[in-house]
Protein backbone atom coordinates (compact mmCIF):
# COMPACT_ATOMS: atom_id res chain seq x y z
CA UNK A 1 0.00 0.00 0.00
CA UNK A 2 1.11 3.61 -0.52
CA UNK A 3 2.02 5.38 2.54
CA UNK A 4 0.11 8.40 3.60
CA UNK A 5 0.81 11.30 1.39
CA UNK A 6 1.88 14.74 3.55
CA UNK A 7 -1.04 17.41 2.89
CA UNK A 8 -0.29 21.47 2.74
CA UNK A 9 -3.39 22.40 3.38
CA UNK A 10 -3.54 24.07 6.93
CA UNK A 11 -7.47 24.02 7.23
CA UNK A 12 -7.99 20.69 5.53
CA UNK A 13 -11.19 18.51 6.48
CA UNK A 14 -11.28 15.08 6.62
CA UNK A 15 -7.99 14.43 6.82
CA UNK A 16 -7.08 11.26 5.27
CA UNK A 17 -5.30 10.09 8.40
CA UNK A 18 -3.41 11.51 11.57
CA UNK A 19 -1.49 8.79 13.28
CA UNK A 20 -0.18 5.18 12.44
CA UNK A 21 0.33 4.62 16.64
CA UNK A 22 -1.54 1.44 17.80
CA UNK A 23 -4.23 2.35 20.71
CA UNK A 24 -6.89 -0.28 22.84
CA UNK A 25 -10.67 0.21 21.74
CA UNK A 26 -12.70 2.81 23.38
CA UNK A 27 -15.28 1.19 25.27
CA UNK A 28 -19.07 2.73 23.55
CA UNK A 29 -20.30 5.11 26.03
CA UNK A 30 -23.49 6.14 24.31
CA UNK A 31 -26.78 4.59 25.25
CA UNK A 32 -28.64 2.54 22.24
CA UNK A 33 -31.58 4.53 21.67
CA UNK A 34 -35.28 2.78 22.06
CA UNK A 35 -36.60 0.49 19.49
CA UNK A 36 -40.17 1.02 18.47
CA UNK A 37 -42.85 -1.54 17.97
CA UNK A 38 -43.57 -3.20 14.75
CA UNK A 39 -47.21 -1.02 14.57
CA UNK A 40 -45.25 2.38 15.10
CA UNK A 41 -42.40 1.88 12.59
CA UNK A 42 -44.44 1.34 9.60
CA UNK A 43 -43.20 2.59 6.04
CA UNK A 44 -44.08 1.98 2.59
CA UNK A 45 -40.77 0.57 0.90
CA UNK A 46 -39.75 1.47 -2.45
CA UNK A 47 -38.96 -1.40 -4.94
CA UNK A 48 -35.75 -2.95 -4.42
CA UNK A 49 -32.79 -3.15 -7.07
CA UNK A 50 -29.84 -5.55 -7.08
CA UNK A 51 -26.96 -4.08 -4.68
CA UNK A 52 -23.84 -4.43 -6.23
CA UNK A 53 -20.69 -6.50 -3.95
CA UNK A 54 -17.86 -7.16 -7.24
CA UNK A 55 -14.76 -6.62 -6.33
CA UNK A 56 -12.81 -6.37 -9.69
CA UNK A 57 -12.37 -3.02 -11.03
CA UNK A 58 -12.07 -1.26 -14.72
CA UNK A 59 -10.12 1.61 -15.41
CA UNK A 60 -11.93 4.61 -17.12
CA UNK A 61 -9.46 7.45 -18.59
CA UNK A 62 -10.28 11.11 -16.98
CA UNK A 63 -10.18 13.59 -19.64
CA UNK A 64 -7.09 15.22 -21.28
CA UNK A 65 -5.68 17.54 -19.26
CA UNK A 66 -2.49 19.43 -18.54
CA UNK A 67 -1.35 18.46 -15.12
CA UNK A 68 -1.61 15.12 -13.13
CA UNK A 69 -4.78 13.78 -12.34
CA UNK A 70 -6.41 11.40 -10.00
CA UNK A 71 -8.15 8.38 -12.45
CA UNK A 72 -11.18 7.28 -11.42
CA UNK A 73 -12.35 3.90 -11.87
CA UNK A 74 -15.96 1.96 -11.99
CA UNK A 75 -16.39 -1.57 -10.62
CA UNK A 76 -17.40 -4.41 -12.74
CA UNK A 77 -20.58 -4.74 -10.88
CA UNK A 78 -23.59 -4.62 -13.33
CA UNK A 79 -25.97 -0.82 -12.59
CA UNK A 80 -29.66 -1.56 -11.03
CA UNK A 81 -31.95 -2.77 -13.62
CA UNK A 82 -34.05 -0.23 -13.84
CA UNK A 83 -37.83 -1.02 -12.23
CA UNK A 84 -39.94 2.12 -14.38
CA UNK A 85 -40.01 2.99 -18.02
CA UNK A 86 -36.34 2.61 -19.38
CA UNK A 87 -34.59 6.56 -19.89
CA UNK A 88 -31.86 6.88 -22.10
CA UNK A 89 -28.40 6.84 -20.47
CA UNK A 90 -27.02 9.98 -19.38
CA UNK A 91 -23.64 10.62 -21.94
CA UNK A 92 -20.98 12.33 -19.57
CA UNK A 93 -19.07 12.93 -22.42
CA UNK A 94 -21.17 15.40 -24.14
CA UNK A 95 -20.77 17.45 -20.70
CA UNK A 96 -19.00 20.55 -20.67
CA UNK A 97 -19.66 21.49 -16.78
CA UNK A 98 -18.21 25.04 -15.30
CA UNK A 99 -18.75 26.72 -11.89
CA UNK A 100 -21.09 30.11 -11.51
CA UNK A 101 -20.98 32.12 -8.57
CA UNK A 102 -24.15 32.39 -6.40
CA UNK A 103 -22.28 34.11 -2.97
CA UNK A 104 -19.19 34.39 -1.12
CA UNK A 105 -17.92 36.00 1.68
CA UNK A 106 -18.76 32.97 3.64
CA UNK A 107 -16.85 31.72 6.72
CA UNK A 108 -15.56 27.93 6.19
CA UNK A 109 -18.80 26.75 4.97
CA UNK A 110 -19.29 23.42 4.96
CA UNK A 111 -23.04 22.46 3.54
CA UNK A 112 -25.60 24.12 1.49
CA UNK A 113 -29.41 22.61 1.95
CA UNK A 114 -33.19 23.45 1.69
CA UNK A 115 -36.02 22.80 3.83
CA UNK A 116 -38.46 21.85 1.06
CA UNK A 117 -41.32 24.24 2.41
CA UNK A 118 -41.91 26.19 -0.66
CA UNK A 119 -39.72 29.11 0.30
CA UNK A 120 -37.01 28.91 -2.24
CA UNK A 121 -34.52 29.59 0.25
CA UNK A 122 -30.66 28.30 0.47
CA UNK A 123 -29.63 27.64 3.86
CA UNK A 124 -25.65 27.85 4.76
CA UNK A 125 -24.23 25.70 7.50
CA UNK A 126 -20.91 27.59 8.57
CA UNK A 127 -18.34 24.94 10.39
CA UNK A 128 -17.82 27.67 13.43
CA UNK A 129 -21.97 27.33 14.37
CA UNK A 130 -23.70 29.33 12.51
CA UNK A 131 -26.44 29.13 9.45
CA UNK A 132 -26.83 31.37 7.17
CA UNK A 133 -30.30 31.94 4.55
CA UNK A 134 -30.05 32.85 1.11
CA UNK A 135 -33.06 33.89 -0.39
CA UNK A 136 -34.18 34.21 -4.76
CA UNK A 137 -34.11 37.56 -4.66
CA UNK A 138 -29.88 38.89 -4.18
CA UNK A 139 -29.57 39.75 -0.89
CA UNK A 140 -27.10 38.82 1.48
CA UNK A 141 -27.36 35.93 3.61
CA UNK A 142 -29.06 36.74 7.00
CA UNK A 143 -28.87 34.72 10.16
CA UNK A 144 -30.94 31.85 10.85
CA UNK A 145 -29.27 29.95 13.76
CA UNK A 146 -26.30 30.79 15.68
CA UNK A 147 -25.00 27.83 18.26
CA UNK A 148 -20.94 29.14 18.30
CA UNK A 149 -21.29 28.62 22.06
CA UNK A 150 -21.76 25.21 22.05
CA UNK A 151 -19.59 23.92 18.97
CA UNK A 152 -16.18 23.15 19.49
CA UNK A 153 -14.33 23.60 16.64
CA UNK A 154 -10.82 23.17 16.84
CA UNK A 155 -10.27 20.52 14.77
CA UNK A 156 -10.13 20.96 11.21
CA UNK A 157 -12.85 18.06 11.45
CA UNK A 158 -14.89 19.27 13.75
CA UNK A 159 -17.83 22.20 14.07
CA UNK A 160 -21.32 22.17 12.90
CA UNK A 161 -21.20 19.87 9.91
CA UNK A 162 -24.91 18.43 9.10
CA UNK A 163 -28.32 20.45 8.91
CA UNK A 164 -31.86 18.42 7.71
CA UNK A 165 -35.13 19.91 7.99
CA UNK A 166 -38.52 17.87 8.92
CA UNK A 167 -40.05 16.94 5.68
CA UNK A 168 -42.79 19.07 6.91
CA UNK A 169 -40.85 21.69 8.30
CA UNK A 170 -43.82 23.87 7.18
CA UNK A 171 -45.86 22.78 9.31
CA UNK A 172 -43.65 21.30 12.33
CA UNK A 173 -40.95 23.96 12.08
CA UNK A 174 -38.06 21.44 13.26
CA UNK A 175 -35.15 21.06 12.01
CA UNK A 176 -32.09 18.98 12.65
CA UNK A 177 -28.70 19.53 13.35
CA UNK A 178 -24.67 17.36 13.86
CA UNK A 179 -21.99 19.59 15.85
CA UNK A 180 -19.25 18.31 18.00
CA UNK A 181 -20.43 20.00 20.86
CA UNK A 182 -17.34 21.67 23.76
CA UNK A 183 -15.91 18.32 24.55
CA UNK A 184 -15.77 17.15 21.43
CA UNK A 185 -18.23 14.61 21.57
CA UNK A 186 -20.87 14.44 18.56
CA UNK A 187 -24.46 15.38 19.58
CA UNK A 188 -27.48 15.18 16.85
CA UNK A 189 -30.36 17.44 18.31
CA UNK A 190 -33.80 18.90 17.23
CA UNK A 191 -34.46 22.55 17.11
CA UNK A 192 -37.44 24.45 16.32
CA UNK A 193 -37.71 27.13 14.15
CA UNK A 194 -39.63 30.61 14.87
CA UNK A 195 -43.72 31.13 13.85
CA UNK A 196 -42.76 32.38 10.48
CA UNK A 197 -40.16 30.28 9.73
CA UNK A 198 -37.79 32.90 9.23
CA UNK A 199 -35.09 31.96 11.87
CA UNK A 200 -33.86 28.86 14.47
CA UNK A 201 -34.93 29.06 18.22
CA UNK A 202 -31.45 28.59 20.04
CA UNK A 203 -33.29 28.00 23.30
CA UNK A 204 -34.83 25.51 21.54
CA UNK A 205 -32.86 22.59 21.74
CA UNK A 206 -33.27 18.82 22.43
CA UNK A 207 -30.25 16.29 21.87
CA UNK A 208 -31.66 13.19 20.69
CA UNK A 209 -28.04 11.65 20.58
CA UNK A 210 -24.79 12.13 21.99
CA UNK A 211 -21.53 10.16 20.94
CA UNK A 212 -18.23 10.15 22.54
CA UNK A 213 -15.63 10.92 20.31
CA UNK A 214 -12.15 9.42 20.89
CA UNK A 215 -10.22 11.27 18.68
CA UNK A 216 -10.62 14.94 16.96
CA UNK A 217 -11.17 13.86 13.39
CA UNK A 218 -13.56 11.33 11.99
CA UNK A 219 -16.23 13.34 13.07
CA UNK A 220 -18.68 12.07 9.84
CA UNK A 221 -21.38 14.80 10.01
CA UNK A 222 -24.09 14.13 7.51
CA UNK A 223 -27.98 14.16 8.38
CA UNK A 224 -30.39 13.52 5.58
CA UNK A 225 -34.27 12.23 5.89
CA UNK A 226 -34.70 9.22 3.56
CA UNK A 227 -37.95 8.14 1.42
CA UNK A 228 -39.33 6.69 4.17
CA UNK A 229 -39.26 10.01 6.51
CA UNK A 230 -36.38 8.44 8.87
CA UNK A 231 -33.34 10.23 9.72
CA UNK A 232 -29.91 8.83 8.77
CA UNK A 233 -26.73 10.21 9.95
CA UNK A 234 -22.89 9.30 9.24
CA UNK A 235 -20.45 8.94 11.75
CA UNK A 236 -16.76 7.93 11.30
CA UNK A 237 -14.61 5.75 12.83
CA UNK A 238 -13.81 7.50 15.82
CA UNK A 239 -10.30 9.10 14.44
CA UNK A 240 -6.56 8.23 14.31
CA UNK A 241 -5.18 5.93 11.29
CA UNK A 242 -5.68 2.77 10.42
CA UNK A 243 -9.42 2.20 12.32
CA UNK A 244 -7.01 2.70 15.61
CA UNK A 245 -10.07 2.36 17.94
CA UNK A 246 -11.42 -0.79 15.73
CA UNK A 247 -14.79 0.21 15.75
CA UNK A 248 -15.28 -0.35 11.71
CA UNK A 249 -16.17 -3.97 11.47
CA UNK A 250 -17.57 -3.41 15.69
CA UNK A 251 -21.36 -3.42 15.83
CA UNK A 252 -21.27 -2.61 19.88
CA UNK A 253 -19.89 0.65 18.25
CA UNK A 254 -22.58 3.49 16.09
CA UNK A 255 -18.71 4.89 15.25
CA UNK A 256 -18.13 3.93 11.31
CA UNK A 257 -21.74 3.64 10.45
CA UNK A 258 -24.77 5.11 9.20
CA UNK A 259 -27.59 4.95 11.55
CA UNK A 260 -31.24 5.79 11.08
CA UNK A 261 -33.11 6.83 13.54
CA UNK A 262 -37.42 7.80 13.53
CA UNK A 263 -37.42 11.72 15.05
CA UNK A 264 -40.94 11.99 13.90
CA UNK A 265 -41.53 12.40 18.14
CA UNK A 266 -40.60 13.94 21.17
CA UNK A 267 -38.20 11.39 21.42
CA UNK A 268 -35.43 9.81 18.80
CA UNK A 269 -36.42 5.51 18.77
CA UNK A 270 -35.08 3.03 16.22
CA UNK A 271 -37.46 1.89 13.74
CA UNK A 272 -38.50 -2.05 14.34
CA UNK A 273 -37.16 -2.94 10.79
CA UNK A 274 -33.46 -1.79 11.28
CA UNK A 275 -31.66 -4.39 10.34
CA UNK A 276 -30.05 -4.95 13.51
CA UNK A 277 -32.96 -4.92 15.64
CA UNK A 278 -32.57 -7.93 18.21
CA UNK A 279 -29.23 -8.85 17.59
CA UNK A 280 -26.93 -9.49 20.08
CA UNK A 281 -23.94 -7.64 20.38
CA UNK A 282 -25.40 -4.88 17.93
CA UNK A 283 -26.30 -1.58 17.79
CA UNK A 284 -30.21 -1.11 16.69
CA UNK A 285 -29.53 2.48 15.25
CA UNK A 286 -26.80 0.95 12.66
CA UNK A 287 -28.21 0.62 9.20
CA UNK A 288 -25.10 -0.13 7.37
CA UNK A 289 -20.80 -0.26 8.68
CA UNK A 290 -17.77 -0.58 7.77
CA UNK A 291 -17.25 2.72 6.66
CA UNK A 292 -14.18 5.25 7.89
CA UNK A 293 -15.58 8.65 7.20
CA UNK A 294 -18.62 8.87 5.17
CA UNK A 295 -18.69 12.98 5.37
CA UNK A 296 -21.59 13.52 2.77
CA UNK A 297 -24.29 11.44 1.44
CA UNK A 298 -27.37 11.86 -0.31
CA UNK A 299 -30.92 10.27 -1.71
CA UNK A 300 -31.87 10.42 -4.89
CA UNK A 301 -35.21 12.60 -5.12
CA UNK A 302 -36.47 10.88 -7.65
CA UNK A 303 -35.52 6.80 -6.96
CA UNK A 304 -34.91 7.20 -3.48
CA UNK A 305 -31.53 5.56 -4.42
CA UNK A 306 -28.37 6.24 -1.46
CA UNK A 307 -24.96 7.51 -2.29
CA UNK A 308 -22.57 7.21 0.32
CA UNK A 309 -19.21 9.24 0.14
CA UNK A 310 -16.82 7.94 2.34
CA UNK A 311 -13.07 9.57 3.13
CA UNK A 312 -9.70 6.98 2.41
CA UNK A 313 -7.18 6.16 4.48
CA UNK A 314 -3.87 6.37 2.67
CA UNK A 315 -4.40 5.56 -1.26
CA UNK A 316 -8.17 5.14 -2.09
CA UNK A 317 -11.55 7.28 -2.33
CA UNK A 318 -15.14 5.36 -2.75
CA UNK A 319 -18.51 6.34 -3.66
CA UNK A 320 -20.79 3.00 -2.46
CA UNK A 321 -23.85 2.66 -3.63
CA UNK A 322 -27.30 1.55 -2.22
CA UNK A 323 -30.62 0.95 -4.20
CA UNK A 324 -34.17 2.00 -2.97
CA UNK A 325 -35.78 -0.19 -0.68
CA UNK A 326 -32.50 -2.16 0.38
CA UNK A 327 -33.21 -3.53 3.43
CA UNK A 328 -29.87 -2.32 5.27
CA UNK A 329 -26.84 -3.76 6.77
CA UNK A 330 -24.48 -3.54 4.66
CA UNK A 331 -20.39 -3.97 5.27
CA UNK A 332 -18.81 -1.81 3.27
CA UNK A 333 -15.28 -3.32 4.46
CA UNK A 334 -13.48 -0.63 6.48
CA UNK A 335 -10.80 -1.21 7.24
CA UNK A 336 -10.35 -4.91 5.84
CA UNK A 337 -10.62 -2.83 2.76
CA UNK A 338 -9.97 0.63 1.31
CA UNK A 339 -12.17 1.25 -2.29
CA UNK A 340 -11.84 -2.24 -3.87
CA UNK A 341 -8.37 -3.18 -2.22
CA UNK A 342 -7.04 -5.03 0.27
CA UNK A 343 -5.92 -2.48 3.54
CA UNK A 344 -2.48 -3.13 4.77
CA UNK A 345 -2.19 -6.47 3.19
CA UNK A 346 -1.73 -8.14 -0.39
CA UNK A 347 -4.82 -10.63 0.54
CA UNK A 348 -8.02 -10.42 2.56
CA UNK A 349 -11.39 -11.82 2.65
CA UNK A 350 -13.76 -9.89 1.11
CA UNK A 351 -17.03 -12.34 1.61
CA UNK A 352 -19.96 -10.65 2.87
CA UNK A 353 -18.39 -7.17 1.85
CA UNK A 354 -20.45 -5.16 -0.13
CA UNK A 355 -17.73 -2.55 -3.02
CA UNK A 356 -17.99 0.59 -3.72
CA UNK A 357 -19.59 1.20 -7.42
CA UNK A 358 -16.47 3.72 -7.99
CA UNK A 359 -12.96 4.37 -6.49
CA UNK A 360 -10.24 6.54 -7.23
CA UNK A 361 -6.69 6.93 -6.56
CA UNK A 362 -4.81 9.22 -4.10
CA UNK A 363 -2.93 11.76 -6.02
CA UNK A 364 -3.56 15.48 -5.98
CA UNK A 365 -7.04 14.18 -4.01
CA UNK A 366 -7.02 13.41 -0.95
CA UNK A 367 -10.70 13.36 0.28
CA UNK A 368 -14.04 12.69 -1.51
CA UNK A 369 -16.98 14.88 -0.86
CA UNK A 370 -19.83 13.02 -1.80
CA UNK A 371 -22.98 15.11 -3.90
CA UNK A 372 -26.62 14.58 -5.43
CA UNK A 373 -27.93 13.19 -8.31
CA UNK A 374 -28.94 16.19 -10.80
CA UNK A 375 -32.45 16.39 -11.23
CA UNK A 376 -33.50 20.13 -11.90
CA UNK A 377 -34.67 21.01 -14.73
CA UNK A 378 -32.04 24.07 -16.12
CA UNK A 379 -29.26 21.61 -17.18
CA UNK A 380 -31.21 18.57 -18.85
CA UNK A 381 -27.69 17.36 -20.06
CA UNK A 382 -27.02 16.42 -16.48
CA UNK A 383 -30.39 15.11 -15.80
CA UNK A 384 -29.56 11.41 -13.97
CA UNK A 385 -26.37 12.17 -12.99
CA UNK A 386 -24.57 11.64 -9.60
CA UNK A 387 -21.84 14.20 -9.25
CA UNK A 388 -18.74 14.72 -6.32
CA UNK A 389 -15.54 16.46 -6.08
CA UNK A 390 -12.47 15.48 -4.12
CA UNK A 391 -11.70 18.90 -1.36
CA UNK A 392 -7.93 18.93 -2.27
CA UNK A 393 -7.92 18.72 -6.00
CA UNK A 394 -11.03 21.00 -6.85
CA UNK A 395 -11.59 17.90 -9.35
CA UNK A 396 -15.52 16.96 -10.38
CA UNK A 397 -16.52 13.73 -11.37
CA UNK A 398 -19.86 12.55 -13.00
CA UNK A 399 -21.03 9.03 -12.24
CA UNK A 400 -24.26 7.11 -13.60
CA UNK A 401 -25.30 3.81 -15.50
CA UNK A 402 -24.39 3.06 -18.92
CA UNK A 403 -26.45 2.05 -21.80
CA UNK A 404 -24.28 -1.19 -21.28
CA UNK A 405 -25.17 -1.57 -17.60
CA UNK A 406 -21.96 -0.89 -16.14
CA UNK A 407 -21.22 1.67 -14.33
CA UNK A 408 -19.55 4.97 -16.05
CA UNK A 409 -17.37 7.40 -14.42
CA UNK A 410 -15.24 10.59 -15.75
CA UNK A 411 -13.62 13.53 -14.53
CA UNK A 412 -15.51 16.55 -15.91
CA UNK A 413 -13.97 19.58 -14.22
CA UNK A 414 -10.73 20.90 -12.53
CA UNK A 415 -11.41 23.40 -10.17
CA UNK A 416 -9.88 25.44 -7.83
CA UNK A 417 -12.36 24.75 -4.68
CA UNK A 418 -11.73 23.39 -1.99
CA UNK A 419 -14.56 21.34 -2.27
CA UNK A 420 -16.06 21.07 1.29
CA UNK A 421 -19.42 19.99 0.01
CA UNK A 422 -22.15 19.12 -3.05
CA UNK A 423 -25.54 21.19 -2.70
CA UNK A 424 -28.91 20.92 -4.02
CA UNK A 425 -31.75 23.70 -4.26
CA UNK A 426 -35.17 22.89 -3.67
CA UNK A 427 -35.81 23.16 -7.74
CA UNK A 428 -33.13 20.33 -7.64
CA UNK A 429 -30.06 22.41 -9.40
CA UNK A 430 -26.78 21.23 -7.97
CA UNK A 431 -24.28 23.55 -6.11
CA UNK A 432 -20.49 23.28 -5.13
CA UNK A 433 -19.54 24.79 -1.32
CA UNK A 434 -16.15 25.82 -1.36
CA UNK A 435 -15.00 26.21 2.17
CA UNK A 436 -12.71 29.00 1.36
CA UNK A 437 -16.32 31.23 1.46
CA UNK A 438 -18.18 30.42 -2.10
CA UNK A 439 -21.05 28.63 -3.03
CA UNK A 440 -21.19 27.95 -7.00
CA UNK A 441 -23.84 26.51 -9.09
CA UNK A 442 -22.85 24.09 -11.31
CA UNK A 443 -24.20 24.23 -14.68
CA UNK A 444 -23.40 22.63 -18.20
CA UNK A 445 -22.22 25.34 -20.60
Amino acid sequence: MAVQLALTVATLLLLAACSSDSAAPVPETSQPLPVATPAAATATALPATPTPTATDTATTAPPPSDTPTATPSATDTPAPTPTDTPTPAPDLSALNVELAQLVDGLDQPVLATHADDGSGRLFIVEKGGTILTLGGDGAQPQPFLDITGRVGSSSSEQGLLGLAFDPDFAATGRFFVYYTDRNGDTVIARFQASDDRATGEPDSEVALLTQDQPAGNHNGGMLAFGPDGYLYAGLGDGGGAGDRYGNGQNLESILGTLIRIDVSGDEAIVPADNPFVGQEGARPEIWAYGLRNPWRFSFDRVTGDLWIADVGQNQWEEINFQPAGDAGGENYGWPITEGTHCYGSDTCNTAGLTMPVAEYEHGPGCSVSGGYVYRGAQQPAMQGIYFYGDYCSGQIWGLAAGADGQWQDAQLLDSDAQISAFGETESGELLVVDYGGTIYRLVNR
